[in-house]
This record gives C-alpha cells, sequence and structure tokens, in this order.
C-alpha cells in the first residue's frame, strides 16, 4: 500500500489538533500561561470556543485521513 504526502499530514494535524482539544478541555487557562494575557477577561469564553475549534478540526482531519487511507488500501 502506497500512501501519499497527504495522508501522513492529516495524520499529524488530526494528531496535534486531537492533543490540544485534550489539553484545552483539561486545563482551559494554559493560554493565560503561556501568554500572559487573558484575551476573555477571565470568563471562559475563548477557550470554550478553542475546544469547539478543535474538535471540529480534529474530527474533519481524522476522516479526511481515513478517507486517505481507504483510497490507498484499494
Amino acid at each position: 500500500m502506497h500512501l501519499r504526502f497527504r495522508f501522513w499530514a492529516e495524520a499529524v494535524l488530526a494528531a496535534l489538533t486531537t492533543a490540544l482539544f485534550v489539553l484545552t478541555l483539561v486545563s482551559r487557562d494554559w493560554i493565560e500561561r503561556i501568554f500572559h494575557v487573558e484575551p476573555d477577561a477571565g470568563s471562559g469564553a475563548l477557550e470554550w470556543l478553542i475546544v469547539a475549534t478543535l474538535l471540529v478540526a480534529s474530527v474533519a482531519l481524522i476522516a479526511a485521513a481515513r478517507a486517505e487511507w481507504h483510497r490507498a488500501a484499494s
């Protein structure tokens, strides 16, 4: 089976977005700790937006990598 670079890029990005999703879900204030700024004045709204965005990105990248895997398998 020959996997194209596209599969590997999607798989790595899926792993990265999933890891950031879990990190943000577990420790929502990592942004404030790293960048020393509170863009949402401590309300947590930005963190929930980031969690939702990372979840959507992770699911999309996993689906794309899976489709590329199936393309290579056939």
